[in-house]
């Protein structure tokens, strides 16, 4: 199968595990021979791409569209891009999906306790306290896709679990090919096979 550009965008609260994912699924993608593949962490984008922009609506919008444009060029010259930010609002990662097309939402669902707790910088705890403003999650809205090719409950299953979901339903797209390895542990593929003898097919 030819490799075909695409966008895989990462969205969730921080700390919900975007980052980490992204580059597990980055990672695999290297390990199956898919050499075009470009990671596009929002924090390093902010520091790069976005500098100078603050945290009010318009300027997150600027941001989230700078990233879908830089997506978009990628995506349209065979180069797999994976992004991953909060990206809080509905309306603008529409937008990116319309620009880009071939785009696959992963929505990391984790509820905003577990988010707190995983919060190394103590930026929750920091806003909580009045000492942040407009802090997604906490005084600034986060609207959940409604519609996401891939909702992942980051606080409930393990990494390993979510990368496998993601993987699923790309091949299931057609995005990248079926990987050579089992999908079925040796015990699924046992049941897998009494099944098949019950119903007389093997």
């Amino acid at each position: 199968m030819e490799e075909k550009g695409f966008t895989i965008w990462f969205t969730g609260l921080s700390g919900s595990g975007k980052t980490t994912l992204s580059r597990m699924v980055e990672s695999e993608l290297r390990r199956r021979g898919i050499r075009k593949v470009e990671l596009l962490d929002g924090d390093v984008i902010r520091t790069h791409l976005s500098k100078g922009l603050g945290f009010s609506k318009e300027d997150r919008d600027a941001n989230i569209k700078r990233i879908g444009f830089v997506c978009k060029l990628l995506s349209r010259n065979g180069v797999i891009a994976i992004a991953a930010a909060i990206s809080p609002y509905r309306a603008v990662r529409d937008f990116n999906r319309k620009e880009i097309g071939d785009f696959v939402e992963i929505y990391c669902k984790c509820s905003l306790e577990v988010c707190i707790e995983r919060d190394v910088k103590g930026l929750y705890k920091k806003a909580l306290a009045g000492e942040i403003k407009n802090y997604t999650g906490i005084d600034d809205p986060y609207e959940a896709p409604l519609n996401a090719e891939v909702v992942l409950e980051t606080d409930r299953e393990t990494p390993e679990e979510s990368v496998k979901k993601i993987f699923q339903k790309l091949e299931s797209l057609e995005y990248i090919p079926p990987s050579e390895e089992s999908v079925y542990t040796a015990e699924e593929e046992e049941k897998v096979k009494k099944r098949l003898e019950d119903l007389g097919y093997l």
